[in-house]
């Protein structure tokens, strides 16, 4: 088992999918995160998302949106607001039964990306 990637440890695809839907009901309800997203495709979001969040895992998919400075270049992205989409994240995956190593596994590659997301 420990040779499975954590894409295949969670369920694959569907797993993938269902965390990125939970994820995103979270961040859009949350007033400090809201306004980022008023003038964005979410359907398009959620299946970057979904490739991002499955090739991050060690899933058989190719991230093929933009660097993750260049998509969020300009936005005005807060430390506080990256936080909170963290917590959101790691709200998630706990809430789709994702395991406590992967789930750390995961928020690390995530806040290694903080320096190149976060603006002010």
């Amino acid at each position: 088992m420990a040779s499975q990637s954590i894409f295949e440890r969670i369920g694959g695809r569907d797993a993938v999918e269902a965390v990125v839907s939970d994820f995103y009901d979270r961040v859009l309800d949350d007033p400090l995160l809201e306004p980022y997203f008023e003038e964005t495709d979410m359907d398009q979001l959620r299946s970057h998302q979904a490739q991002f969040i499955s090739a991050v895992a060690g899933g058989p998919v190719e991230y093929d949106g933009d660097d993750m400075q260049t998509a969020h270049e300009g936005m005005g992205i807060t430390a506080d607001a990256f936080a909170s989409v963290a917590s959101h994240l790691e709200a998630a995956l706990r809430e789709n039964g994702v395991p406590d190593d992967d789930i750390e596994a995961i928020l690390t590659e995530v806040a290694a990306m903080e320096d190149d997301i976060v603006e002010a």
